[in-house]
């Protein structure tokens, strides 16, 4: 019987017990080679892109020779201002890329030995990070478009006469969402969250490049589409695959997302459903990845981005 490549040896290349045997140095010399990787872990002023430094080694920070700007492996990234130690923030990031279907706040914040919200705040950043990768990036070649309803739940009355029907306008709680999404064939998934799935009309038009060979199903809102891409369609009434045009590869994100909010979350916020999204789609295309690479690669996307406006000092502010 032919072995699943997750099953394999291969695809564990990291684990927890190597994360906290390595220690507080080695995980911080991880750090310092992913944020400066031309210099092999030698610190760049941030400010001024000097190379002259002093160390503080008591506080593990720099001093830049030329502008003597103060600065740390972690200032300006999303993981600035941290206060978590580098071996407990490269072990959470190695959980949430071992989770296939994500991980909850309450899970990683007890694996972790943490508060809940230092947690929650820090699976968001590795959200946000994640979701970078794929900004501005357009889809070409064949195309897998669909959209899934997420929130939203009404719950019955528990008497029959008080029951009212959910699936009218007036008796609806406003928090439903859809996700679109949009997935290459062997290659990236977008995912968008509207009001209504007929927006991603518009969605697809400006992240798929033209000429691209475009498959949905029979809803009437992808009508469209056909004056703009050449679209073919796919009953699923009739079947789900019918000489090689389907939606079989955006359904499967769906199931993974679908898993991920059920299963783990239990519940997203609207406003937040955004960012589960990306986290579901990011895990969908680097599926074949071992474990170890899927955290070196989230952690190189964690140190490039800037600080996250959305997050940094999320408990203190009186707006979120």
């Amino acid at each position: 019987m032919k072995t699943n490549i997750k099953h394999r040896a291969a695809s564990r290349t990291l684990s927890l017990k190597e994360v906290y045997q390595g220690g507080e140095d080695k995980a911080y010399s991880l750090f310092r080679k992913v944020r400066w990787p031309e210099t092999d872990g030698e610190p760049v002023c941030p400010r001024c892109g000097c190379c002259d430094a002093y160390e503080i080694t008591t506080r593990r920070k720099f001093k830049c020779k030329a502008c003597h700007h103060q600065y740390s492996v972690t200032s300006g990234t999303i993981f600035a201002s941290r206060k978590l130690s580098f071996t407990d923030m490269l072990a959470a990031v190695l959980i949430i890329a071992n989770a296939a279907k994500g991980v909850s706040a309450m899970q990683l914040a007890r694996d972790l030995d943490v508060q809940h919200k230092t947690a929650w705040i820090l699976a968001h950043k590795l959200r946000e990070a994640m979701k970078s990768e794929t900004a501005g990036f357009k889809l070409s070649g064949i195309v897998e478009v669909d959209g899934a309803y997420f929130g939203g739940h009404i719950r019955p009355a528990n008497r029959k006469e008080d029951r009212v029907d959910r699936r009218l306008a007036e008796h609806q709680t406003g928090k439903r969402r859809v996700v679109v999404a949009m997935r290459q064939r062997k290659g990236r998934t977008l995912s968008f969250v509207c009001t209504q799935e007929s927006d991603g009309v518009e969605l697809v038009e400006k992240a798929v490049v033209r000429s691209t060979e475009i498959h949905a199903d029979e809803a009437s809102h992808w009508d469209t589409l056909h004056a703009m891409f050449p679209t073919l369609r796919i009953n699923h009434s009739e079947a789900y695959s019918l000489n090689g045009v389907c939606t079989n590869q955006v359904e499967s994100y769906f199931s993974r997302l679908r898993r991920m909010i059920g299963g783990q979350h239990h519940h997203v916020s609207a406003r937040y459903l955004h960012q589960y999204a990306a986290h579901a789609a990011w895990v969908e295309d680097h599926r074949e990845l071992s474990n170890g690479a899927m955290t070196g690669k989230a952690i190189s996307l964690a140190m490039a981005h800037p600080v996250s406006r959305q997050w940094k000092g999320y408990w203190q502010r009186t707006d979120r």
